[in-house]
């Protein structure tokens, strides 16, 4: 196995594990609430916020996640009517897109939004945290889907498959 396919495992691997451990806090998160609300009869309300931003911060990742094992939603019937060659021309443009789109909106954007939050110091209601740490997964994850899209570019071109990612 080449040093680049190393690296785009460990990459997706470190991320599988961030993910099981946020969902595994939403988990429990909800579960101490439910316990609280119901057998201790109050109810904590730094839980349902904790809970929102735990599912934010999964929904973000997952797409990373899925870009990067390339289990994106897609529709692919004209895609699978094409030829081998056309097939991966598609594919290299479809990769560049995405890349555009993690770069300019998630990337620029994400980071855009996390200094504004910051330099005007906003909390969140509950938490009291700054949402520019809560906000910092859009370009964090913008940088992975820019890293996975550039490791399936570089595979593409260098196997002439579309098929061997």
């Amino acid at each position: 196995m080449n040093k680049s396919r190393l690296i785009f495992n460990k990459v997706s691997s470190i991320l599988e594990w961030f993910m099981i451990v946020i969902f595994a806090l939403l988990v429990l998160d909800v579960l101490f609430q439910v316990f609280s609300r119901y057998l201790l009869g109050t109810s904590f309300t730094w839980t349902e916020e904790f809970a929102r931003f735990s599912l934010i911060w999964m929904t973000i990742l997952g797409a990373a996640y899925l870009n990067g094992k390339r289990e994106h939603l897609s529709m692919d019937f004209l895609f699978q009517k094409f030829s081998e060659s056309n097939k991966r021309k598609v594919s290299i443009l479809i990769e560049v897109l995405i890349l555009l789109f993690a770069l300019i909106v998630m990337v620029l954007g994400g980071l855009n939004l996390v200094y504004t939050t910051l330099y005007l110091e906003q909390l969140s209601g509950t938490l009291r945290i700054p949402l520019g740490y809560v906000y910092a997964i859009m370009p964090f994850s913008g940088i992975l889907i820019i890293y996975f899209s550039a490791y399936h570019i570089s595979t593409i071109c260098k196997t002439n498959k579309v098929n061997e990612l």
